[in-house]
């Protein structure tokens, strides 16, 4: 039977071209219930990219406003853009019971952690199975420059040197794997005693049936 419980913020962080994109999409195709939480930023849109899809797109002086009035979970510069978590579709997806599916680096994992819904995040880290691969996969995107590639090598090191700060560690070397343990690791999480707020009552009443 169905007990109620809190919804999970769920932080799935990797240096860029570690897989973190394609694991995410396996994760919701196998529970289309998960919620991606919906990021800001101040960056131009790519082609194809949708509006209130896949960015909130804002400028520069949009995004301040909505960090200085406490709208923003998490943000944090890239690449000389801002990004950032819009606070109330998280919270209100939480209260339902659902999960949200975060892909944000490890500056903004360390701010939801640190927020008063820290007690409901859980944080994976996707390393690559190694740099030389991981500098492959970046190249073979054809998305960006060999400069900004190597730029996203260097920064890749520095994020890869905060692993230790994640529940779990995933290392990618083959995708069907690394999404069966992303299944074990939410399907273990939600069954913690203290995320099923519903089981009190079960239990109580469960106590006061008589025996047959």
């Amino acid at each position: 039977m169905e007990i109620g419980r809190s919804g999970l913020l769920v932080i799935l962080s990797s240096p860029s071209g570690a897989g973190k994109s394609t694991l995410a999409r396996r994760l919701m195709e196998w529970d289309p219930a998960l919620r991606f939480s919906v990021s800001a930023t101040t960056r131009k849109p790519r082609p194809g990219e949708v509006e209130g899809e896949h960015y909130y797109f804002r400028t520069p002086e949009e995004f301040s406003a909505m960090v200085a009035g406490g709208q923003m979970l998490e943000h944090a510069e890239v690449f000389g853009n801002f990004y950032g978590t819009p606070r109330q579709p998280v919270e209100e997806a939480m209260l339902a019971g659902r999960d949200t599916l975060f892909d944000v680096d490890w500056q903004g994992g360390q701010q939801i952690r640190a927020s008063a819904l820290g007690n409901h995040v859980i944080s994976i880290f996707v390393l690559p199975p190694s740099l030389a691969e991981l500098e492959r996969r970046l190249i073979g995107r054809q998305q960006d420059s060999m400069e900004v590639i190597a730029a996203r090598m260097r920064k890749s090191r520095d994020e890869i040197s905060h692993w230790a700060e994640y529940d779990y560690v995933i290392i990618n070397d083959d995708v069907e794997r690394s999404t069966e343990a992303l299944k074990t690791i939410l399907t273990a999480e939600r069954m913690r005693r203290a995320r099923q707020v519903g089981l009190g009552p079960f239990v109580r009443k469960l106590m006061e049936e008589e025996s047959a």
